[in-house]
């Protein structure tokens, strides 16, 4: 799966590299490491379909997905940009900025820096760069160039092995995805694993296959400093009760 998407984005580079790019508007700050005592942020997700979930809720529009998401108390959105797999867009960003304060990340499939210039262009914050796609020169040069556009990094891993490709890359914003992207499995123990063999130094993520307040819970017991939340708030057409609750578990 992974391959395929990959073929498809570098399918898509030329027609992005001419598209017309709006001004990018001023950035917000992204703040994800938890001081002690503070609780887990949540990062929750705007994506319409997946592959591995298949069509998602669209009850609600990205505007209106992203107010009741800040509402029900997450700390930043995470917004799906890729347009074969996930019916996204970039400007899904824009949308969900104008109807929102919390920071916002662009999840893509980044292998370019027009990707990166398209991100900023709409309104991320942030952006995500998955090591599984690049080679460890492509991802420390995305990770040079994202800085000179004044964008955070979100690095993400899922095998162990991927975690030093990371930090010799000099990513300081690691998510480990529960997810394998080649078979789409989730496998939580391990990518608790990993998370817990990553230094302090780092802010760590967990990505994928939350869905209920003990899950919240365990992670925010442990040392990870943020948690994505994804399908199971996509499946509602009305996210705001479950997401409070979540938001509640995650202060412990």
């Amino acid at each position: 799966m992974l391959a395929k998407i990959i073929e498809t984005k570098r399918a898509e580079l030329p027609e992005l590299r001419k598209r017309p790019l709006p001004a990018p508007p001023p950035l917000r700050p992204v703040q994800l490491k938890r001081a002690a005592g503070a609780p887990l942020a949540l990062i929750t997700e705007i994506k319409l379909r997946s592959p591995s979930a298949g069509p998602l809720s669209t009850v609600l529009s990205v505007a209106e997905r992203a107010r009741a998401y800040e509402a029900g108390g997450a700390s930043m959105l995470s917004v799906l940009c890729d347009r074969e797999y996930f019916d996204g867009d970039y400007s899904h960003l824009s949308e969900a900025r104008a109807a929102s304060s919390l920071p916002i990340l662009c999840k893509e499939f980044v292998i370019d820096e027009s990707q990166l210039d398209a991100a900023r262009a709409y309104g991320a914050d942030a952006v995500l760069l998955i090591v599984r796609c690049l080679s460890p020169e492509q991802l420390a040069r995305l990770l040079g160039a994202a800085a000179e556009r004044g964008l955070t990094v979100l690095t993400e891993i899922h095998a162990p092995e991927e975690a030093q490709v990371a930090l010799d890359a000099g990513a300081r914003l690691i998510g480990v995805n529960a997810r394998d992207l080649d078979t789409l499995q989730l496998d939580a123990a391990r990518a608790e694993r990993v998370l817990s063999e990553l230094p302090s130094h780092v802010t760590r993520l967990h990505l994928s296959g939350i869905k209920d307040e003990a899950q919240v819970q365990r992670c925010a017991r442990s040392a990870v400093d943020a948690a994505l939340i994804g399908e199971v708030l996509m499946r509602l057409a009305d996210p705001q009760p479950l997401l409070s609750r979540l938001a509640a578990a995650a202060r412990g």
